[in-house]
């Protein structure tokens, strides 16, 4: 019984999670320039950058070794933080939104490309709508710069 309500709670998570919609929004600046500005729009509130996984150059790194030939981007990065702020509303509503903790933010460059992506996933209605809002402040000011 156990391993069946298991399998239920994981299967309806995996729907609501896949369900979620991206945040994005596009920029023709350089790279450089507005990754520095999502990680100066994030420590200027006070965040700490827990890790930039880079995930681009992992990919370009192994693209040979899983027998790929397409390059996917130029540069991407994503950047992980949390606020203990936001979080610990956000938890006290509902403790189970731990799984939405770290946050993330990405910002990549398609190969071939000019323009530079920066976004997040979108988050559900209710109290998350406080991360995403906190999120999409940090996109904005990154590519209105």
């Amino acid at each position: 019984m156990k391993q069946l309500m298991l399998a239920l709670t994981l299967a309806a998570t995996a729907t609501a999670v896949s369900a979620q919609e991206m945040v994005t929004y596009s920029t023709n600046e350089s790279f450089s320039d507005v990754a520095f500005a999502v990680e100066s729009a994030i420590v200027g509130r006070g965040l700490v950058i827990d890790h930039v996984s880079h995930v681009g150059d992992m990919l370009e790194r192994t693209r040979a070794d899983v027998g790929s030939e397409v390059v996917l981007f130029e540069k991407a990065e994503v950047y992980t933080f949390c606020s203990a702020t936001v979080s610990r509303r956000v938890m006290e509503a509902d403790p189970m939104n731990i799984v939405f903790c770290p946050y993330g933010i990405f910002v990549a460059q398609k190969a071939g490309s000019e323009e530079v992506m920066v976004g997040f996933r979108g988050y559900p209605e209710g109290p998350l709508q406080e991360v995403q809002g906190l999120l999409d402040g940090i996109v904005r000011e990154a590519v209105d710069q």
